[in-house]
């Protein structure tokens, strides 16, 4: 009886190791990040949920996202464009050989500001739309030319030169004014769509980084329950050759035990999958793996959709670049319109008569005359692009609008999801594994009623990450059509 009973509080020892794993649930991590309690968005549309009191843990330095990395961008009411072209930050073509113990989200978006390449590309269409501009507003070149005639006569040299004749093309109606316009506002919209796609490269790097994080911490569960399943094997290997325990139970925990591994395994295997897709989106394929520093139980971010759709209306670069389509098709019927305005050209020149021995200037003027071609298909075309332009900028509208409803709804189920398991399911079933446990060491219950209680408390746990996972997913969403820079709260104050 001494016997049996020093092995049964050997295997509830081992076995209640686990409790205070799970007990920890998701807060455990490598690198925890301090909460924040003040993490707002502007204009109150973000508000940082309160959360239980947890104990600091140090993290170490981050890189963080410096100003000289903002993108700039012409304002879309602005008369002129700015003279100089917005240029984004230094773009190596190799991943600096620096040594990280681990990154952080600010660090991510620092590399990919210098790696991706379509912010470089568009950060180019940016000046060739700037270069376009200048062109559209330059005057035609003057032209020189030499001319003569009756060059010879048959009692001696003779004939009209004209040298130099100089012409000029004067354009009028204000048409280059107007073509220069347009090209500027041509320019505010290749701006206004570098900016989005910043946030767009973003979203992109903060979906990516969570997903990481999430493998992450299903390895550490998971690691966790492998090693105690191990130990509960070797325990129950012992109950048996005591005669203790039954055969059929260390079957059973051989199963756990093997199940535990491979879920390990394909753990460990989708977070190498969801860092190179991280790298990739980040546009640094080569960039080394690195642990990722963070935890997916910090401040939740909460979000009010009236107020989010009405920052998204006003800031959203998308639909600012829609309203600035209209102005620019308002300016190209402009000029459409005052194409039919006539050019003059004009000529002038020095001239030589030797058949008379006299010095004479030329004088030429000539205008089209526009009795025929009016421009009227052009100025037809460019009044029905106002009105396309007007309907661009509800199109726009809604379709954002749209992608926001759908991550609003997603966030919030995945927030009451995860509010449940972490207020009711994780309690219960913690509750659960120690009424077990409890009867196990009192002889009340075999040994597999508490591995089924852990396995309870392990797929609770699961569960509770996938749905911060969710969160946080439909969360980066939200905050990159919102045009959050500094996010999450607990990233920027960390």
């Amino acid at each position: 009886m001494e016997g049996s009973r020093h092995c049964r509080m050997h295997a509830a020892a081992v076995l209640a190791a686990f409790l205070g794993v799970v007990a920890q649930g998701c807060a455990h991590s490598p690198a925890r990040l301090g909460p924040n309690a003040n993490a707002t968005l502007p204009q109150s549309v973000s508000a940082a949920v309160p959360r239980p009191p947890q104990q600091e843990r140090p993290s170490p330095p981050e890189t963080r996202v410096t100003a000289s990395q903002e993108v700039a961008f012409v304002s879309a009411v602005a008369p002129e464009p700015a003279e100089q072209i917005p240029s984004l930050p230094g773009t190596p073509r190799t991943v600096r050989q620096e040594s990280h113990d681990s990154l952080g989200l600010p660090d991510l978006l620092r590399i990919s500001l210098e790696r991706n390449p379509e912010l470089r590309q568009a950060n180019f269409q940016v000046q060739a739309a700037a270069g376009r501009a200048v062109q559209a507003g330059l005057y035609p070149n003057p032209t020189v030319s030499v001319e003569g005639s009756e060059l010879g006569r048959r009692d001696g040299p003779g004939g009209f030169i004209t040298a130099p004749l100089v012409r000029q093309e004067i354009v009028t109606g204000g048409k280059l004014r107007l073509s220069r316009q347009v090209g500027q506002r041509e320019t505010d919209q290749a701006r206004l769509q570098l900016l989005g796609q910043r946030f767009a490269l973003y979203t992109a790097v903060r979906r990516g980084y969570f997903e990481v994080l999430a493998a992450q911490r299903r390895i550490e569960i998971y690691s966790e329950l492998v090693g105690l399943a191990t130990k509960a094997t070797e325990t129950t290997e012992t109950l048996v050759k005591g005669r203790q325990a039954a055969p059929l139970d260390l079957v059973q925990i051989r199963v756990e035990l093997n199940r535990f591994r491979a879920e390990l395994d394909a753990a460990r295997q989708e977070r190498a999958a969801a860092w190179r897709r991280l790298a990739a989106a980040m546009g640094a394929p080569d960039l080394p793996d690195t642990p990722i520093q963070g935890a997916l139980d910090s401040m939740w971010p909460d979000y009010d959709f009236d107020l989010a759709v009405a920052r998204l209306l006003e800031c959203h670069p998308d639909i600012r670049a829609a309203r600035v389509g209209i102005t620019r098709a308002q300016l190209a019927l402009r000029r459409a319109r005052v194409e039919a305005i006539p050019n003059v050209n004009f000529g002038a020149g020095y001239e030589r008569n030797n058949v008379d021995d006299q010095d004479q200037w030329a004088f030429r003027a000539s205008l089209p005359i526009p009795l025929f071609n009016r421009n009227q298909g052009n100025v037809q075309a460019a009044s029905a692009e106002v009105g396309r332009a007007a309907a661009e900028v509800e199109r726009v509208q809604n379709v954002l609008v749209g992608r926001l409803a759908t991550a609003f709804g997603q966030y919030t189920a995945a927030r009451e999801r995860a509010d449940r398991y972490r207020t009711s399911v994780l309690p219960d079933a913690q509750q659960a594994y120690q009424l077990a446990l409890a009867a196990f060491q009192g002889g009340q219950f075999e040994y597999l009623r508490v591995l089924q209680a852990q396995r309870a408390v392990a797929e609770t746990n699961l569960e509770y990450v996938r749905a911060l996972t969710e969160l946080w997913l439909a969360a980066s969403d939200i905050a990159g059509l919102l045009l959050e820079e500094e996010w999450p709260a607990w990233e920027s104050k960390a």
